[in-house]
């Protein structure tokens, strides 16, 4: 880090130590210490403070980039609080440096997840705004029948807003593979509630230019390829968050 100040959340992002939305919500528990003293949303850091979160002294000293892939299981949770959450992400993978998810697949959803300790590309790859796209199949409770299939990629109304228009096709009977460029919260499984249906199963196998290629429960670093290409459709990406898929 170059001598300048910087935002305690992109202090710790940079660290490798959470994303920045993370280290927001540190800063609200009141967990985040810089000099001994809690700061406010949106202090700055010098090199020469001491930043500790939950005690424990951060440095910005991340020289090591990592970028796995990871095949979810189903009951897993994507969170990297190991204290509370005993079937959480970062013991599953017990990775040998510190990472975070970028993103979320809830608890009982499956598939590809990214992982990284770079806080800037989950910055960028997290916004919705940038209509990265996420692939998915899903499995309903009971067959598919008259206009779901059209009315699912044409926008439906949940919390408080229209779903952007996206790619959707049917598979089976029951299944259909949906590709989505927009994050609200566990969006695949509210828009099939609205037409009364239940999601039975839910797997992403594909994020960006990213596919799932794992057994479940296994992970893998990302090629060169990928990471070139994740690195392209950033690259305009702006500096604001909106909400995290959660599939």
């Amino acid at each position: 880090m170059d001598n300048k100040e910087v935002r305690i959340n992109k202090f710790l992002s940079e660290a490798g130590f959470c994303s920045r939305r993370e280290a927001d919500k540190l800063l609200e528990e009141g967990v985040i210490t810089i000099n001994g003293k809690q700061p406010e949303m949106g202090t700055k850091v010098k090199p020469t403070d001491e930043v500790r979160v939950k005690g424990e002294l951060i440095k910005n000293s991340n020289n090591n980039l990592v970028y796995l892939a990871f095949n979810k299981p189903r009951g897993i949770v994507c969170t990297t609080d190991t204290r509370r959450e005993k079937d959480n992400i970062i013991d599953f993978i017990n990775y040998p440096e510190r990472i975070f998810p970028i993103g979320r697949l809830d608890k009982y959803s499956e598939g590809l997840i990214l992982l990284t300790n770079d806080g800037d590309i989950v910055n960028k790859i997290l916004r919705a705004r940038n209509n990265h796209e996420k692939e998915y199949i899903v499995r309903l409770n009971k067959p598919i029948k008259g206009n779901f299939i059209k009315e699912m990629g044409s926008g439906v109304p949940i919390l408080g807003t229209i779903t952007k228009e996206c790619y959707i096709e049917q598979l089976g009977t029951h299944s259909f593979k949906i590709i989505l460029t927009q994050g609200l919260n566990r969006q695949i499984r509210r828009m099939c509630e609205h037409f009364g249906y239940k999601v039975a199963s839910l797997k992403r196998v594909r994020i960006m230019n990213v596919k799932l290629d794992l057994p479940i429960g296994k992970w893998r670093h990302l090629t060169t390829d990928e990471l070139k290409n994740i690195n392209e459709l950033v690259k305009t990406s702006h500096k604001t968050f909106d909400s995290n898929s959660k599939g």
